[in-house]
């Protein structure tokens, strides 16, 4: 079965810290609370929409600013002032990322991780859930889009000379974006995306159907873990960002 968008990874030399805080910020629930991983999701059965954060031990520093950032929803004026203030006030920061006079505002999590705090807009309405969107830096958006709507199994929306978007299939959750960068990928991503194959699938043969449009193998220290601890394949997309190709799920 081809794979879909499983999860939003963010690495983190305290995940569990992390993963905590981002639960506060949106509301969710930790699920997975482990020394090297830590997740967070809507709860079950709530019915909210979302995608799947994981924070996964890396002590590897900053060096640039994300490829890849998170934005959140607001339904009014008072309400994006209101989630600034609260999310300000349990750890977040103002982050200046050179966006001048803008209607949204940035701010960074309390590991330096930006993501945008956004002004009410018609898209995102309240089956988007509190994440309106996952933003990718693209040189490339709408060749990026297409590989992706491959890669995740989404709706390809926004061809139109608008901003390129995916949307689930079932038309609720996030938006997935690629908005125009003129920097090149240089380093190892600390956000990234991963896809797995549906029940029954295979993964080796979607790593090579995913190589077969664009993808290719790389190495990010994968290799130097112990035998049978590494049960992903490790690609990067066109533009050098890596993902993980999981286990079916």
């Amino acid at each position: 079965m081809p794979t879909h968008l499983d999860s939003v990874v963010i690495d983190t030399a305290d995940p569990a810290a992390l993963a905590r805080w981002w639960s506060q910020a949106l509301g969710w629930t930790m699920t997975v609370v482990k020394p090297v991983q830590a997740d967070v999701e809507p709860e079950s059965g709530s019915g909210e929409p979302g995608v799947r954060l994981v924070f996964y031990f890396a002590d590897d520093p900053r060096t640039v600013k994300n490829r890849l950032h998170l934005d959140l929803r607001s339904d009014s004026a008072e309400d994006q002032a209101g989630l600034v203030r609260r999310l300000t006030g349990i750890g977040a920061v103002h982050r200046d990322i050179g966006q001048g006079r803008v209607p949204w505002t940035v701010l960074a999590d309390p590991h330096g991780n930006e993501f945008c705090v956004l002004d009410p807009r018609d898209l995102y309405s309240p089956e988007t859930g509190p994440i309106a969107a996952v933003v990718v830096d693209a040189v490339d958006p709408a060749g990026l889009a297409r590989f992706w709507a491959d890669a995740a199994g989404w709706t390809l929306e926004g061809q139109d000379g608008a901003v390129p978007r995916l949307r689930h299939p079932a038309g609720s959750g996030p938006f997935i974006e690629f908005v125009p960068t003129g920097e090149p990928h240089r380093v190892k991503n600390r956000v990234h995306l991963d896809v797995a194959p549906g029940p029954g699938g295979d993964p080796a043969a979607e790593v090579e159907r995913l190589i077969g449009l664009g993808a290719e193998r790389v190495e990010i220290g994968q290799s130097q873990a112990p035998p049978g601890q590494v049960t992903w394949v490790v690609l990067a997309d066109p533009e050098g960002n890596e993902f993980c190709v999981l286990t079916p799920r």
